[in-house]
């Protein structure tokens, strides 16, 4: 059993989103990280054989900047086992691990790993999932693929790459797009994978704590209930970088905003609240009645909760079926005790969670 466990990323988006300038970036640049970066072999677009020696069978390559690259071929679980044995036996040498996933690959599975693996659970802890998303194909690959609305669902950050080949108004149309399908990812642009190394790692996406983040825009369009189509809307992108009070675009004209309804994705999400507790029983059953029936088309969950009887924050999170909860600080005397829930599926029926979700509050 290793003494600190080796974080992962995972790396996903559609073909030709940018995920392998990316990767390049990560296994040539002089960050001071020994990253394993692990290749699926069926990714349509190989690293270029000048970093990467293509054979047939698996390849570990050291990098000139310490990073080591292995192509893989089938099972994720046993590469990764591997590379902790080699790493424990002073073979290789890496701290943290990244995953690229193919262009049309669902990441879920590949997340699921780390949860249902108990080798793999002790030895790694998925940090989070980066997807890229092209800005200027991305609406049309959304609307075609149901992939790459899975990719975007899971997500923990959302990397808009080539933006300098849309207008302002396809930009943001895409950004609210995203957001509502999925509102607790941040939103970068991000220029020819320029993305900073600190926005990639160390994300903290599976975490089980007490920070719920929601996109801001999201909650605030949510609370006026979507009569916001009737105001100026200078302010709307005024928070996109919350995080860095920097903006990657300032306030503009948002006169695109009438047309944004026509997309009707199969992954939506919604946001539960309420200041009254929860009963701890039928909260669990309800959840996992929900899991059993709905644990396929549910793609991300989290919240932090207001237990009844409970002096602690309850935190949950999950993938599919795989659901984790936790405790967390004691509510403070001056906080209010509410809870904030976020799910985000396929086709999820909303309002019957919600009734389900109400039904359970004390």
């Amino acid at each position: 059993m290793a003494n600190t466990m080796i974080p992962v990323t995972i790396l996903t988006g559609f073909l030709g989103s940018g995920k392998t300038t990316l990767l390049k970036r990560i296994l040539n640049e002089k960050h001071g990280m020994k990253i394993a970066v692990i290749e699926n072999e069926f990714g349509e677009e190989n690293i270029d054989n000048e970093i990467l020696v293509q054979d047939t069978g698996e390849q570990i390559i050291q990098m000139s900047n310490g990073c080591i690259c292995c192509t893989i071929r089938g099972d994720l679980a046993r590469v990764l086992g591997d590379l902790a044995a080699q790493k424990q036996e002073g073979k290789l040498d890496f701290d943290r691990v990244v995953i690229e996933t193919t262009g049309l690959a669902n990441p879920g599975p590949v997340a699921q790993t780390f949860f249902m693996d108990n080798q793999i659970a002790d030895e790694f802890l998925l940090d989070a999932i980066i997807t890229l998303v092209d800005a200027k194909h991305g609406n049309h690959q959304l609307d075609e693929h149901e992939v790459v609305q899975r990719q975007v669902g899971f997500a923990d950050r959302l990397f808009v790459t080539k933006s300098d080949l849309v207008d302002e108004a396809a930009l943001g149309d895409l950004r609210h797009r995203l957001l509502h399908m999925n509102p607790k990812a941040q939103i970068r642009v991000v220029n020819f994978g320029e993305a900073d190394i600190k926005e990639i790692f160390d994300l903290r996406g599976f975490n089980l704590n007490a920070k719920l983040e929601i996109d801001p825009e999201f909650l605030a369009e949510d609370d006026h209930d979507h009569a916001h189509h009737d105001h100026d809307h200078d302010h709307d992108h005024a928070n996109c970088d919350h995080d860095h009070g920097q903006c990657d675009h300032q306030g503009h004209d948002h006169g695109h905003h009438h047309h944004h309804a026509h997309h009707d994705d199969k992954i939506k999400s919604f946001v539960f609240r309420s200041d009254r507790p929860f009963d701890p029983n039928k909260l669990e059953d309800f959840l996992g009645g929900i899991l059993q029936i709905y644990g396929e088309r549910l793609l991300r969950y989290k919240g932090v909760l207001y237990m009844k009887g409970v002096d602690r924050k309850v935190v949950f999170q999950g993938v599919h079926q795989m659901m984790g909860s936790d405790l967390a600080a004691k509510w403070q005397p001056i906080e209010k005790k509410t809870n904030k829930m976020v799910f985000i599926g396929i086709d999820l029926p909303h309002d019957l969670i919600t009734d389900g979700l109400e039904a359970c509050l004390v």
